[in-house]
């Protein structure tokens, strides 16, 4: 195996578990570096349409593809198709694995890319970049419609690096999908563009040290799943090390708060759901409108959470 990386033993046995296969194949593929051709880790990827979070996710899908209503994938928050979809698509799953998912994907390039001038007028990079992550990831990044979503992503970049859903001169932190969707792109499939794009992303993020921006706001050091389009220090790492710039000294504030969140048992917890409201929110819900939707128990050991956090360090590990 490739890494030196030890991991405590209880803490792997339970991310190998059998319950959630999506989890005990990243474990295996990512934590313990088996490779995708092994036949273990083909059953085991055969199993996560059988079992699990994404089992109960596509059960609940319309027979036309879609989750909610078709008439809007957007809406309502966080239970039509456009989030169902992100989610989906962080389950090691391609469109050709399955129907529904096939469907899924074919209902936003008919009702969302159908319209060049369309999208070109309402992009935004927390839409654009979450959608062009999860067509990427369901096996689409050849089309021209998501190419053409990654040169928008390109252009949509701000002086100073960053990206912004809003209309700004600068960029936030709250802007990652952008940077999120080209990490989701393999490596031999950017352009030069892209390549100077994520260059100039990932400068922006780690000059602030992926926390600098204003006061402190408290949301960002709280750990979440599903993310929607909301940032938090583990998202930023996430990004920032699989882009390989998990070398980067100006991490370490962030590798702190992460090591300093794990539990005496080796996990981390899921700390809040979104839309987070809690201590240092400090807003409301324009909209109350907006359903919460999680995989696992606000508050509890969260498979997903340490997951990410052990491949975060393993990757810093493996760069430094």
């Amino acid at each position: 195996m490739g890494s030196n990386m030890k991991f405590d033993q209880k803490v792997l046995d339970w991310l190998l578990e059998p319950d959630q296969p999506v989890v005990r194949y990243y474990a295996l593929v990512d934590l313990l570096d088996h490779k995708k051709s092994e036949s273990q880790i083909r059953e085991v990827h055969s199993k996560i349409l059988k079992r699990g979070w994404a089992k109960e996710i596509l059960a609940k899908q319309k027979p036309g593809g879609y989750w909610e209503k078709k008439s809007d994938l957007y809406k309502p928050k966080y239970l039509a198709s456009n989030w169902k979809m992100i989610v989906l698509s962080d389950m090691v799953l391609k469109a050709e694995d399955d129907n529904r998912i096939l469907r899924g994907c074919q209902l936003f390039f008919e009702d969302w890319l159908g319209d060049e001038d369309k999208f070109e007028i309402e992009g935004e990079v927390c839409i654009s970049g979450n959608l062009a992550r999860f067509l990427t990831r369901f096996g689409y990044s050849d089309d021209r419609r998501v190419k053409r979503i990654f040169d928008w992503l390109v252009n949509d970049q701000k002086d100073d690096g960053g990206w912004h859903c809003f209309k700004s001169s600068t960029g936030t932190l709250d802007g990652w999908e952008a940077l999120a969707a080209f990490a989701a792109l393999p490596r031999q499939k950017r352009t030069k563009r892209i390549n100077r794009s994520i260059e100039r992303g990932a400068e922006f993020y780690l000059e602030r040290g992926l926390h600098r921006e204003g006061r402190r706001y408290e949301p960002w050091f709280r750990f979440h799943y599903p993310n929607h389009y909301y940032y938090d220090l583990l998202v930023g790492l996430d990004v920032i090390s699989s882009l390989g710039f998990g070398y980067d000294k100006r991490l370490s504030f962030a590798l702190r708060v992460l090591n300093k969140k794990r539990k005496s048992d080796g996990r981390w917890e899921l700390d809040a759901v979104h839309p987070d409201l809690a201590t240092g929110a400090n807003y409301t819900l324009r909209n109350p409108n907006v359903t919460r939707f999680a995989l696992e128990k606000q508050g509890d050991p969260s498979k997903w959470i340490t997951l990410k956090a052990l491949q975060v360090l393993k990757r810093v590990e493996e760069s430094s």
